[in-house]
């Protein structure tokens, strides 16, 4: 084990050039462009969820990812790096990842992003809307309101969009959003993207390489 936590401080001392946004602490607001609450029952933050994951439950290691759905690096960490790290550690069953949210404030729809992606994730297809979400992220940087757009990605994620409207106009997760957002702060979590390796904060570089050299090592140590 020492070798692995060797291996996380020196690839920390790259970490200046890692993919990460800092920002100040997050803002407990309600989601932009939604609705007043409706039929649909919120869920409370003590539901105990502990966010959406990918891969085995088996898996010796685990990797939990704070993400802001609106931040620039987010969305290239999704789009470049994450596919080759579901290919070689997901997939294989080495790696199990978690994500949680953890939207800015400086981010005007990071939050209402964060609520979709939930409300995706009530009909099993958080991943879906999660991609749709970064890899047609140019909606961040328009600074218009994505309700409608949000929406059509919805569709395009085979979601039951009545369900959706429903969940989405009732803002049934903020509680459970705004839950993640604490933990993460009390983790120390001030900007997006940031990592913990079995429960132990990563400060390295956020490749697919990156992550590869850790999960080998941890495999090594554990053998």
């Amino acid at each position: 084990m020492k070798r692995f936590y060797y291996l996380l401080g020196a690839v920390a001392i790259g970490g200046g050039v890692a993919l990460w946004y800092g920002a100040q602490r997050p803002a407990a607001t309600s989601p932009p462009g939604t609705a007043p609450p409706g039929s649909a029952t919120p869920v409370v933050a003590t539901d105990g969820f502990h966010g959406f994951t990918l891969g085995s439950d088996t898996a010796r290691v685990d990797v939990t990812e704070y993400s802001d759905f609106e931040c620039p690096f987010c969305a290239q960490f999704a789009t470049v790096q994450m596919p080759v790290i579901h290919e070689q550690l997901i997939a294989t069953g080495r790696v199990r990842w978690r994500f949680r949210d953890f939207p800015l404030p400086g981010h005007q729809y990071s939050r209402y992003a964060a609520l979709v992606a939930q409300c995706a994730g009530e009909q099993g297809r958080f991943w879906e809307m999660h991609d749709q979400l970064f890899f047609h992220h140019q909606w961040a940087q328009t600074g218009k309101n994505p309700r409608g757009l949000f929406r059509d990605f919805a569709k395009q994620a085979g979601l039951d969009l009545a369900k959706y409207d429903a969940c989405v106009n009732a803002q049934r997760y903020d509680g459970r959003i705004q839950a993640s957002v604490e933990e993460g702060t009390a983790l120390g979590v001030s900007g997006t993207p940031t990592f913990f390796v079995n429960g132990h904060r990563y400060g390295g570089r956020s490749t697919s390489d990156d992550f590869k050299a850790v999960a080998d090592s941890i495999t090594k140590s554990r053998k």
